[in-house]
C-alpha cells in the first residue's frame, strides 16, 4: 500500500516522510524496520502523510510504534494543531473517546493469587459487567449529567473510590471543558446502562504480577517495590456514548463544512476550524465523553476493590495512574523556542510527559509521568516513564499498546476461543469471558509484538522502561 511513499531514515527507530505536495510539515514515524514493514501493508503511512496536510499543524505529524490503519488518522497518530489557526478533527481522537488504562498496585504476591485465581476472576466478573451486560449501578438522566460534567469527581462525591484515585489520574479524571448539553440525547441514552461496565472488543481487566523491574528508583516512586507484586490493569473507555458523540459530530461537520471536505486529502480527516461554533461544541461533547470514561474506570476500580476483598482479607488496591489513549486537549508545548497553545490530538497514543510537568502528580514530578502500555491477551504489559526528550520530539507522547495486525473478522476465521483458553491455561494464564468470540477476536496472534513496540519507545527515548508485568488472569467481554 505504501510503495510510492518516500521514507528518510533518521535513526534505527525514527523515519520521516519528507514534506511534499500539500503537506504542511513532514511526518515522523517511530518504528523498527520490522514494525515499519507491517505499517506498509495497510494505509498507515498514507494516513500519516494526510494528517500532515491539516492546517496549523506544528513540527510534524507523528506515527507511533504501534501505528496501524484507522479512521482518518492512523491509530497511533499524534498531531498538534494551532489553537487559533488549526482546529479539532474527530478522526484524530477516534470513536472510543478516552479509551484508556488504569493500573492499581496491591499488597499481594503472585503466590497468594494462583491458588484462588478462578475464584477471584468469578468475583471480578460479577462486580464488573463485561460484554453486552448492563450496569450494576442505577443511572438516571440527572446522574448521567453529573457524570458527564464532573467525570471521576462525581464518583468520589458519591462514594466510589477516593481522592488518591483522582490525584493519580490524568486531568484528575475531569476535563473542565466538558458540557453535557453538547451531547445528543441519543448518545446519552446509550450511556444510561453502560456506566461501570467493561464492554467488549479489546477491553479487559487483567490480574498481573511484576515480572521484571528495569528502573528500581522510578518503580519505587510509582509504589512498585518488588518482583512478584500483584497489580490490576483496567482497559475501557466511554462505551456507546463516546461512539455516538464521534458519529454525531463527524456527520454534522461533513454536512455543514463541505468546503473543508473538498480541500482535505481524505474526508475522514474532516475538522472543525478554531473559533467555529462546531469546534467549541465538539470540544465540550468530546470532553464530556472523556469524563464518562474516567468515571467509568474509576467506578470499575472501586468495584474491583470489592471483588478482591471478597476473596482476600486486608487487601489494598491503590491507583498507580490512569491515562487516556484517545483524546484531544488544549495543551502548551515549546515549539522552536516559543510556547504555543495547541489542540493536542492523541489517537491510540499515551501522554508521556517528562519530569517537571505541572500536569503530573507531585509525587511523580521529579521522575516523570507513568505510562501504561498493555500487551495483547497472554503477553506482557509495561509501565514506562516520560522523558524530557520525548517532550521535544513527540509532544510528550508514546505508544498505547501492541497494535493490531489482523482485523477481528480475520481473527475469528483463524482462532477458536475454546482452544485459546485451554492453551493459555497451560501457561498458567486464566481467562473468564462473556463469550468465546470475545477471546478469539483478541488472540495474541492478532497483535504486534509488544516487546518490539516498547523497545522502539525506549530506544527513541519517548518512554523509558520501568517495569514489565505478566498476566495471571484476564476478564474479557
Amino acid at each position: 500500500m505504501a510503495e510510492n511513499i518516500e521514507l528518510k531514515k533518521i535513526s534505527d527507530v525514527i523515519w520521516e516522510i519528507p514534506k511534499t505536495g500539500n503537506m504542511n510539515v513532514p511526518t515522523r514515524i517511530f518504528a523498527s524496520e520490522k514494525l515499519l514493514e507491517k505499517m506498509k501493508l495497510d494505509r498507515t503511512l498514507e494516513q500519516g502523510r494526510n494528517v500532515a496536510c491539516l492546517p496549523g499543524i506544528y513540527k510534524h505529524a507523528i506515527i507511533l510504534p504501534d501505528g496501524h490503519e484507522g479512521y482518518g488518522f492512523p491509530i497511533g497518530g499524534v498531531a498538534a494543531l494551532d489553537y487559533e489557526k488549526g482546529g479539532i478533527s474527530p478522526g484524530g481522537i477516534g470513536y472510543d473517546i478516552n479509551c484508556g488504562m488504569r493500573l492499581l498496585r496491591t499488597n499481594l504476591k503472585k503466590e497468594d493469587i494462583y491458588p484462588r485465581i478462578k475464584e477471584l476472576l468469578e468475583s471480578l466478573f460479577q462486580h464488573v459487567p463485561a460484554g453486552l451486560g448492563s450496569s450494576n449501578i442505577r443511572v438516571t438522566k440527572d446522574v448521567l449529567l453529573g457524570v458527564l460534567n464532573k467525570g471521576a469527581k462525581w464518583a468520589v462525591e458519591n462514594g466510589y473510590g477516593n481522592e488518591d484515585d483522582l490525584e493519580f489520574c490524568e486531568e484528575n479524571g475531569s476535563m473542565s471543558t466538558a458540557d453535557a448539553s453538547a451531547v445528543s440525547e441519543k448518545a446519552k441514552s446509550r450511556g444510561l446502562k453502560q456506566l461501570a461496565t467493561l464492554g467488549s472488543g479489546n477491553h479487559f481487566l487483567e490480574v498481573q504480577y511484576v515480572d521484571k523491574i528495569f528502573d528500581k528508583e522510578v518503580a519505587k516512586v510509582f509504589g512498585i517495590k518488588e518482583e512478584g507484586q500483584v497489580t490490576l490493569m483496567i482497559h475501557c473507555g466511554s462505551r456507546g456514548l463516546g461512539h455516538q458523540v464521534c458519529s454525531d459530530y463527524l456527520r454534522e461537520m461533513e454536512r455543514r463544512l463541505p468546503e473543508i471536505v473538498a480541500k482535505i486529502p481524505d474526508k475522514e480527516l474532516i475538522y472543525a476550524p478554531s473559533g467555529h461554533e462546531l469546534c467549541e461544541k465538539y470540544l465540550k461533547a468530546m470532553s464530556a465523553a472523556a469524563n464518562f470514561a474516567w468515571c467509568n474506570r474509576h467506578i470499575i476500580g472501586h468495584q474491583c476493590r470489592l471483588a478482591f476483598s471478597n476473596i482476600f482479607s486486608d487487601v489494598k488496591l491503590e491507583t498507580v495512574y490512569d491515562v487516556a489513549h484517545n483524546i484531544a486537549k488544549i495543551e502548551e508545548h515549546k515549539i522552536d523556542g516559543e510556547v504555543k497553545k495547541v489542540f493536542m490530538h492523541r489517537k491510540g497514543g499515551t501522554r508521556a510527559f517528562g519530569p517537571g510537568g505541572k500536569e503530573i502528580p507531585e509525587k511523580y514530578r521529579d521522575v516523570g509521568q507513568p505510562i501504561i502500555i498493555p500487551g495483547s491477551m497472554g503477553t506482557a504489559s509495561y509501565v514506562l516513564v516520560g522523558t524530557k526528550e520525548g517532550m521535544e520530539i513527540s509532544f510528550g507522547s508514546t505508544a498505547h499498546g501492541a497494535g493490531r495486525t489482523m482485523s477481528r473478522h480475520q481473527a475469528l476465521k483463524q482462532y477458536r476461543g475454546e482452544k485459546l483458553k485451554r492453551e493459555l491455561e497451560e501457561r498458567k494464564i486464566f481467562v473468564r469471558s462473556a463469550s468465546w468470540k470475545g477471546i478469539a477476536e483478541e488472540a495474541p496472534g492478532a497483535y504486534k509484538d509488544i516487546e518490539e513496540v516498547v523497545d522502539v519507545s525506549h530506544k527513541a527515548n519517548i518512554g523509558k522502561k520501568v517495569v514489565r508485568l505478566k498476566p495471571i488472569g484476564v476478564i474479557k467481554g
